[in-house]
């Protein structure tokens, strides 16, 4: 596929650019999606981990920011 040898060839940084602009896409279109039994699985992980305070609570906001910068 012609598609996927041009994302393969991007830069990380391009490729998460993608992946929200998708992401973004998938929802506004379809917001009735179900998440998978894994997901809620890791929901439940994570919560337990923040309650234990073993996890830091960013925003989505600096998340992204910080994804980015590792990529750089």
């Amino acid at each position: 596929m012609e598609i996927l040898q041009n994302i393969i060839s991007l830069p990380k940084i391009e490729k998460l650019i993608i992946m929200e602009y998708l992401w973004q896409d998938l929802f506004e279109k379809n917001n009735t999606f179900d998440s998978p039994d894994w997901h809620k699985k890791a929901l439940v992980e994570t919560e337990k981990r923040v309650m234990e305070g073993k996890e830091e609570i960013i925003n989505w906001t600096d998340a992204k920011r910080r994804l980015r910068k590792s990529f750089e």
